[in-house]
């Protein structure tokens, strides 16, 4: 299939290139016209969240130029702690992107979208460390069309406040290192390390700086537009264009209660009230037809909504909006209607001249669990992961409704599918492209095979060059922390085999069994649920799955060395008159330990194969499939997938409620109890999130309206 797929998008991107080079500026885009065949229109590289750090940039500040390598550069990195303890890399992206980059381009691709988050934080030594980058590649050849994130820009305008606390140093200690506005650096903290170079940039200068890579148009381009773009007499040109891109002539106003502008008075009119907190506003989002018949619309989904601390005398003012993290297409409906309208337009015009639409932005346009959210919010945290970010049905459906058929996104760093057909026959395609920074890194390369079917190829960055090249400073931080005897450098203490990983793959596979282990468990898992999937291996599941006594989660304390649980995160309840001996449950574990051992047989498998499945490596795989899907079934293997199957089908099917003392698991339920109501709730998302839409290898089929796997990819179904 590779080959394929190679052969192809090198002849396309032949094509493409010539095009290109004899490409018209002065078409009249409205005018109906056959396109080209969809066959001869180049792949596009979707890489989303790039996160990329400049881990060899200058800080300008001779106090702090970073950690000197052997090679006589200045590694400015922040620590593996960090690392471990956040939902993306910092570091090692540099070397991702370079491969992913290298990678495309050996499969000829030359078109390279990157919606959202290409950067740490917008910052100047890294923006400026990217664009260096897209401007190497794109004198190979390449062309790249940027959508923004919600951390580029953090804030729609600059923060010269901002910075990060966990800088390595040389003797493998934390250090503070600060935007020139922030507290720190005007008191002259000497623990602070103060420059520019950390500020958070803003959209004007993102703009400035990144306009080349599709936020202004280029004279290559066959046709580019705004939301806000017009056109004399409907002709379009390059001059026009360019004149059209000015950050003056792509502003909208936002209110604290929705869309301004032309919407207010409707908006008003409903709310019964006037509208507040209103405020001129860019818009970066574009299309582009780099090609003729190919529309790459880049969507701006940001939405920075005026908070509490607006200042309308100062409404540069960072401070005064809510961050963008949560919003996505949610708040777009409500205060960035324009977009919508901007959408359906393209829609049918595309369909009336025979264009092909990828578009893309920042946030997912569908439920990105797999449909799984809402038992998700039923079994674990409230606000546990990150859930907030889902998209509401009615937001699916009113994207559905613009004519939308295929949009990439990115922010949750997650590999997925998922698809929504509306009663009018209306169907989307929202393809998540997984992070760069995170396990399960990846990218997607998306082609139009035919008018009605599009191929999505998913290529896993597992071997990645020169990925351990800072390993040797962190040694300097690990050495630190195990010398240190302070409180607070014994809990940021890490696991060193994660330096002994042999492969990219190998090291964020682990690096995400000890975000789980020191993030997730505490942070998305209830108290019982947590020390339940801590302490129990596969083995001792399956046997909890079909165990069945009256001795109580009290009681486990006089019946060591059975079942390892204790009644911890239990409230003390009054012991009835029906219980039992703690001592039953020996007899009581080993009728469940037979009953299990048959479940096993059954599948082919030997239960005490279970056990090589810890508690380490279960929580791990459970976290990575919510973030890589069918790439983590793929490193799971055929018998870990196959026994994980074995559990699911193994509870029972109407487990017994659990007793609550004031909202708190009662320590008078039976050992069994707890486990086998959450658990099997557990087990069901696991399966869902496992056996979701195709996100491996697939095809769209926009005429059946369906996806369809393109390859033998593990499942749990």
């Amino acid at each position: 299939m590779f080959k394929t797929w190679q052969n192809r998008t090198l002849a396309v991107s032949m094509l493409a290139l010539l095009a290109a080079c004899g490409s018209n500026n002065d078409v009249e885009t409205p005018v109906a016209a056959p396109g080209p065949d969809p066959v001869m229109l180049p792949s596009v590289a979707f890489m989303t969240d790039v996160h990329f750090e400049n881990v060899y940039g200058d800080f300008k500040n001779a106090q702090f130029a970073g950690i000197p390598t052997k090679d006589g550069k200045n590694a400015t990195i922040r620590t593996m702690y960090a690392q471990l303890t956040s939902t993306r890399l910092f570091n090692e992206n540099y070397f991702a992107f370079r491969a992913a980059l290298d990678d495309a381009y050996g499969r000829g691709v030359r078109y390279v979208a990157l919606p959202g988050d290409y950067s740490d934080d917008a910052q100047p030594i890294n923006i400026n460390g990217i664009a260096d980058i897209l401007k190497e590649y794109q004198a190979k050849g390449m062309r790249f069309f940027l959508a923004p994130g919600n951390h580029d820009p953090n804030e729609p305008y600059d923060d010269n406040e901002a910075g990060k606390n966990d800088f390595l140093t040389r003797d493998g200690k934390e250090q503070k290192v600060y935007a020139t506005g922030n507290a720190g650096c005007k008191v002259k903290d000497p623990a602070v390390i103060c420059t520019d170079e950390l500020m958070e940039q803003g959209y004007e200068k993102l703009i400035a700086k990144l306009g080349e890579f599709g936020f202004q148009p280029n004279k290559a381009d066959v046709y580019w537009e705004t939301p806000f773009s017009k056109y004399a007499d409907n002709k379009y040109s390059y001059e026009s264009a360019a004149a059209q891109g000015a950050v003056a002539n792509r502003q909208y106003e936002i209110c604290a209660e929705g869309s301004g502008g032309a919407y207010k008075a409707a908006g008003e009119a409903k709310l019964g009230k006037s509208y507040t907190k209103c405020v001129m506003m860019l818009d970066s989002s574009y299309l582009v037809e780099p090609v003729k018949g190919l529309w790459l619309v880049s969507i701006d989904a940001n939405v920075f909504v005026p908070n509490g601390n607006f200042d309308p005398a100062n409404p540069k003012n960072f401070k005064g909006y809510e961050g963008a993290g949560n919003a996505g297409w949610n708040k777009v409906l409500t205060h960035k209607k324009h977009v919508m309208d901007w959408l359906k337009n393209i829609n049918e015009r595309a369909k009336s001249q025979g264009k092909q639409v990828m578009a893309f932005s920042h946030y997912p346009t569908t439920d990105f669990y797999a449909n799984q959210t809402d038992a998700m919010k039923a079994v674990f945290k409230p606000g546990a992961f990150q859930t907030a970010r889902v998209p509401e049905a009615a937001t699916t459906a009113a994207l559905a409704a613009t004519g939308l058929k295929l949009h990439i996104g990115g922010h949750m760093h997650f590999n997925g599918t998922n698809d929504y057909t509306d009663s009018a026959g209306n169907f989307l395609a929202n393809v998540q492209s997984p992070s760069l920074a995170v396990y399960g890194a990846a990218y997607k390369i998306v082609t139009y095979e035919s008018a009605d079917t599009i191929g999505v190829q998913t290529v896993a960055l597992n071997n990645v060059p020169r990925y351990n090249e800072l390993f040797p400073l962190y040694e300097t931080e690990y050495g630190y922390l195990q010398g240190s005897s302070a409180t607070a450098d014994v809990a940021k203490r890490w696991n060193r085999a994660v330096l002994d990983t042999k492969s990219y793959g190998e090291f964020t596979k682990y690096y995400f069994g000890e975000l789980s282990r020191l993030r997730f468990m505490d942070e998305y898992w209830p108290c019982e649920m947590k020390e339940a999937a801590m302490a129990l291996d596969a083995r001792q599941m399956l046997i909890l799955s079909q165990l069945q006594t009256k001795v109580t989660l009290a009681q486990l304390k006089d019946a060591p060395g059975i079942v390892p649980l204790t009644a911890s995160c239990a409230a003390k309840g009054t012991a009835g008159g029906s219980g039992v001996a703690a001592a039953q449950l020996a007899a009581d574990w080993a009728d469940a330990t037979v009953k299990a051992d048959k479940l096993a047989t059954a599948a082919g498998l030997k239960l005490a194969d279970f056990a090589k499945i810890t508690a380490y490596d279960f929580y791990g795989d459970f976290h990575r499939t919510v973030y890589a899907g069918e790439l983590a079934l793929r490193d799971m293997g055929s018998e870990r997938v196959s026994q994980y199957k074995v559990l699911m089908n193994a509870f029972p099917a109407s487990p017994a409620a659990i007793v609550k003392i004031n909202g708190v698991l009662s320590d008078q339920n039976e050992v069994h109890v707890a486990f086998q109501n959450q658990f099997k709730q557990v087990f069901a998302i696991f399966k869902g999130l496992g056996s979701a839409k195709p996100n491996d290898q697939f095809k769209i089929d926009l005429k059946n309206r369906k996806i369809v796997n393109a390859s033998t990819a593990l499942s749990f179904n």
